[in-house]
């Protein structure tokens, strides 16, 4: 075992001094059980998702609590939950998992105004933001309030006064995931400034409690963990070999007369396979 670690990542006269696991074959060959293993842990996940699975927890409750949390921060009055808001977000969700789609406007032509209206929401302002891919209440709210495309704005606004989420999991893209949809609005009636604060707690607790939109899932491995793990194994491994590999041949002074650019742009593709399968939540 000594003698094969030290052939895999030791360069010396046995394996041409180049580390035996940065030889263009062996890279290629990782390159190929990394694609592999990323199609047999879909096919598990997929089979199993009691087993292999997405792993979340958020609820509409806390991502109106962190929201409200932001915009107290700036001074901003707090939002109202609103049933028929939460219904206009449900039903916006269940038609991007139908038509397969992630975007603010469907394939059949409908727009986020079409989902608020049918759930008989008269808004003079309305706004939405979209999420998929998170798996805590935190990673949205932080993705909503980082992000320079309006979704921060959204949040802030003063023009919206009630809001609406829904949280499902389901397939789009052909991967399971996660979907998180937020519907603010204004229906423009004057209220008494001082008695807001009174009624949106009343509403917040009566109404939220009962049509709390939730994702709680926990399967036996999170898909998401395990192929990271995997990933960072690799990668390590390989930053190891490349610098002891540097290291050794320049204490030894080595004269190589092997080019290495497949080797580099080999390992180039690795490192871009590897960020491409570790995408994390986006948003829209």
């Amino acid at each position: 075992m000594k003698e094969f670690l030290s052939h895999l990542f030791i360069p010396k006269e046995s394996n041409n001094h180049r580390a035996k696991i940065l030889h263009h074959t062996n890279l290629f060959l990782t390159i190929v059980f990394l694609l592999l293993a990323s199609v047999l842990i879909q096919k598990i996940k997929v089979s199993f998702p009691s087993v292999l699975g997405i792993k979340a927890d958020i609820s509409s409750e806390e991502l109106l609590s962190l929201t409200n949390k932001e915009r107290q921060n700036v001074g901003i009055g707090s939002l109202i939950f609103n049933e028929k808001l939460s219904e206009a977000a449900s039903k916006k969700a269940q038609d991007m998992f139908e038509y397969n789609y992630w975007a603010h406007n469907s394939p059949t032509g409908k727009t986020p105004w079409v989902f608020i209206k049918s759930s008989g929401y008269k808004y003079v302002y309305a706004g939405e933001n979209l999420a998929r891919g998170f798996t805590t209440p935190e990673d949205v709210i932080k993705a909503w309030m980082t992000s320079s495309a309006g979704h921060r704005e959204n949040m802030l606004s003063s023009n919206y006064q009630d809001v609406g989420f829904a949280v499902k999991i389901g397939e789009l893209n052909g991967e399971e995931t996660v979907l998180i949809v937020e519907e603010l609005g204004n229906l423009n009636v004057p209220i008494v400034r001082g008695k807001v604060e009174t009624v949106a707690t009343a509403e917040n607790t009566n109404t939220l409690h009962k049509n709390v939109q939730a994702v709680h899932k926990q399967p036996l491995i999170n898909t998401s963990s395990l192929s990271s793990n995997i990933y960072y194994v690799f990668i390590l491994v390989f930053i190891f070999a490349l610098m002891l590999d540097m290291i050794i041949i320049e204490k030894k002074k080595v004269m190589r007369f092997v080019g290495h650019n497949i080797d580099h742009i080999l390992y180039l593709l690795l490192v871009l396979i590897l960020i491409g399968i570790w995408g994390k939540g986006v948003i829209v």
